[in-house]
């Protein structure tokens, strides 16, 4: 069997640490082991290799050595980096020791000389495998920690990341927190990651939009009201703060309650007791309070349409998210998290995204922000079949064709996908924008074909390909 057959039973090369005092023979492991494609690190002195184990997947180890032992090495190994499995190889006078290694958390072991230079690869191959399945189950269950704690936020750039950051301390205060942003961006996200990482995530998160209510139910709403308080009031109820009692009470779209309200409110924030509408007596709440607007309350403040206390007393904490257009190299990560997400709720396998619909998700100014890019992945899972082409996004994502130059390609979203991501994108970006300024102007398939340098058929097809249509007369 030659090493090429080998690499057949092989899922991929792997980055493997050979440890052996024994140099003659670990030279020679390291050559087999290099021979089939796997980047191979050799090391002599166990007490060396604890220090050599990062990006390390496997560890192929002698049990006996000196300064320190196979056993021992294993601890090391588990302690610093639990994924990375350890095969050992043993004479037959240490197999009692291999097989304590093996209790220990060992993956295998094999008896040195070995008749067959394949037992060695075959046993590599399998624990490079189950490395790759431990560290992609631990990736799994760190991701979904910390969409947990995060309310489901996704975002790798530098504004999301301070996003992040400040969640972590706004979380660790009692304080109230202001969070200003356009609609859609994820308020009411970051109300529920600030929540969930706080000491009240035991307790009730409770929501509401104070733009949904008429002005004469809003009161009840937040305070509750008592029976016969008002015509229909046919039996006390309580309001949202005594609902959240203990937890967090988010109060999206804050800007758009009445003045009545508005006094009532900063008594409750600043004495932690709110009356129900009609009643005779005043409950103390432990609340805190996250508020949320779109608009600009200073200006509101100037036209006298918001209370200059209040805003001070919502405005301890100030969160201010970017809109998408800002953090444009979040959207493939977006667009893929959400793609899954839709994709789940339908019970669908989520499929990819092409580089035609990747780039037109990267061209596209988001005006309504996530919340936007939501609805273009739920249209997506619903009517991609094995990949989302551009078709499947919503008429607004689709390039203008009507010979005006095409939306441009953000360079930093592109900049942050991975190398051959990034190429079909700006591939696809090319191809786009050159067939729209052929086609500008009226000219026929057949002039622009002539003026591109391309026979007639093949411009067609890749005008059919781009979802362009030109006139075939001549022009």
């Amino acid at each position: 069997m030659t090493p090429e057959s080998v690499l057949e039973g092989l899922s991929e090369h792997g980055r493997i640490l050979v440890v052996d005092d024994d140099e003659p023979l670990l030279n020679a492991i390291g050559t087999l082991l290099t021979s089939v494609g796997h980047d191979v690190t050799l090391s002599s002195n166990p007490l060396e290799a604890v220090q050599r184990l990062d990006g390390i997947e496997v560890v192929l180890s002698d049990i006996l050595m000196p300064h320190m032992d196979g056993l021992e090495l294993l601890r090391h190994i588990k302690a610093r980096t639990p994924e990375i499995q350890v095969v050992f190889m043993t004479g037959f006078g240490s197999i009692k020791s291999a097989m304590e290694a093996i209790r220990a958390g060992a993956y295998d072991y094999f008896t040195k000389p070995f008749d067959d230079v394949h037992d060695v690869f075959r046993a590599v191959g399998h624990a490079l495998e189950k490395s790759r399945l431990e560290h992609r189950a631990r990736e799994l269950s760190r991701q979904l920690d910390a969409d947990a704690r995060f309310a489901g936020m996704t975002g790798e750039s530098a504004p999301m990341q301070a996003i992040f950051r400040l969640v972590n301390s706004l979380a660790a205060t009692e304080s109230t927190v202001l969070i200003r942003g356009e609609t859609g961006t994820g308020k009411e996200l970051v109300a529920r990651a600030i929540h969930l990482q706080s000491q009240r995530r035991a307790r009730p998160f409770v929501a509401v939009n104070c733009s949904a209510f008429a002005e004469t139910l809003i009161d009840s709403e937040l305070f509750g009201h008592a029976k016969g308080a008002f015509t229909g009031a046919q039996s006390a109820r309580r309001g949202l703060f005594e609902t959240a009692d203990g937890g967090t009470l988010f109060l999206d779209e804050i800007g758009d309650i009445p003045a009545a309200t508005q006094v009532r409110l900063l008594r409750a924030l600043e004495e932690g007791a709110v009356r129900p509408v009609g009643g005779d007596r005043e409950l103390h709440v432990n609340v805190r309070v996250v508020a949320a607007t779109h608009v600009d309350l200073k200006r509101a403040i100037a036209e006298g349409k918001f209370r200059e206390d209040l805003f001070y007393r919502l405005n301890v904490l100030t969160v201010d998210l970017p809109a998408l257009r800002d953090r444009m190299e979040d959207v493939p990560l977006l667009a893929r998290t959400l793609l899954a997400r839709a994709c789940a709720r339908i019970g669908k396998e989520a499929p990819t995204i092409s580089g035609d619909a990747l780039g037109a998700l990267l061209r596209h100014n988001w005006p309504g922000n996530v919340r936007e890019l939501q609805n273009a992945m739920e249209r997506a899972a619903a009517l991609a079949r094995g990949e989302v082409r551009a078709e499947d996004l919503p008429a607004e994502l689709s390039i203008d064709h009507s010979g005006g130059p095409a939306p441009h390609l953000d360079e930093n979203a592109l900049y942050a996908l991975p190398y051959a991501e990034a190429k079909r994108a700006a591939l696809q970006d090319f191809e786009q924008r050159y067939l729209a300024a052929r086609m500008s102007g009226g000219a026929s398939v057949s002039a622009a074909a002539r003026a591109a340098g391309m026979d007639r058929s093949n411009f067609r097809r890749l005008l059919k390909a781009s979802g362009m249509h030109g006139d075939d007369n001549e022009g």
